[in-house]
């Protein structure tokens, strides 16, 4: 999963060619005015958006829009935005432009697809006006119709894919879930699949424990990313790729890779209560104290 954005408390620097003649403190002065305008506006639009205000939230982000027309993550939010709004056509609109700026990344698409479904459509009807043919964007829409238990949908994806280690754990997968849908005995090869994964899932963990036991978020986030990147179904992976968005500044992007992780948990007590707590802080950092307190409550004690 491609990183979209490094924070967005910065402007993108192609602004300050037009005054490359001026005075090197007034271009600072002007660049530090932007910057505070945009990040204003941004996470004013995401707290309305929090409240379900969403005309409120619309013409903000739009203001992003203006002063940061190249920003992906403004189109991802004016797509969500109007998507909650029920307005789809422009939800549809933005959602496209934030997937082709980034086609490999996973929620831009998962946004898409779920815009396109409020519509009775399909991915596979808009395939040319999106970067189709890229490999990872396949990849996450076979991983999001497993995750919406589409799964013919998610084997026509994956049909078109080739061999590959990804290929084969989802289609096993997919063929598993289908078994136990039918009450069937689950496929006899999975467990050798999944033995041999776990050692490199367990390997990742222990990494990832480790930096977060250091306080070190940046290589945190590297390695987090990359493990969700071979390891799309694990929910502890988007728990830590979650927090060390979070921990570093990137607190709306942290929320909806935290929230996708609860789609993924069965189970586990433990993991809930570290993805509750992370997801109130992350809310917290966005000003949306509703959505902390919601999640706060859901801890368990003693856990």
């Amino acid at each position: 999963m491609k990183k979209t954005v490094s924070t967005y408390l910065f402007v993108m620097m192609s602004f300050c060619w037009a005054f490359a003649q001026e005075e090197e403190q007034s271009a600072e002065v002007f660049l530090e005015e932007y910057t505070d305008e945009f990040q204003e506006s941004f996470f004013e639009a995401l707290k309305q958006k929090g409240i379900q205000n969403y005309d409120r939230a619309i013409k903000l982000f739009l203001e992003c829009k203006n002063l940061d027309p190249l920003n992906s993550v403004v189109d991802y939010e004016l797509a969500k935005a109007y998507f909650l709004d029920k307005q789809y056509i422009q939800a549809q609109e933005y959602a496209i432009e934030a997937l082709i700026s980034e086609p490999t990344d996973f929620w831009y698409l998962e946004s898409l697809v779920n815009i396109l479904e409020k519509q009775g459509n399909a991915v596979e009807m808009i395939k040319g006006s999106i970067p189709y043919s890229e490999g990872k964007l396949q990849e996450n829409l076979a991983v999001i119709y497993f995750k919406k238990k589409k799964y013919q949908d998610a084997l026509k994806v994956l049909e078109g894919l080739g061999d590959s280690k990804f290929v084969s754990n989802l289609t096993l997968k997919i063929k598993d879930s289908l078994q136990q849908k039918n009450k069937s005995q689950p496929n006899p090869r999975t467990p050798v699949v999944e033995s041999s994964k776990e050692d490199a899932v367990t390997n990742y963990k222990d990494r990832i424990e480790a930096l977060l036991a250091e306080g070190n978020y940046k290589q945190m986030e590297s390695v987090s990313e990359e493990a969700l990147d071979s390891y799309p179904l694990q929910p502890y992976f988007y728990f830590a790729y979650g927090t060390a968005l979070n921990r570093n500044a990137k607190s709306a992007k942290a929320v909806e890779v935290l929230e996708s992780a609860l789609d993924y948990l069965l189970d586990d007590d433990a993991l809930a209560n570290k993805i509750y707590s992370e997801l109130s802080k992350a809310y917290t950092a966005i000003g949306n104290t509703t959505k902390a307190q919601e999640y706060s409550n859901k801890v368990k004690p003693g856990l």
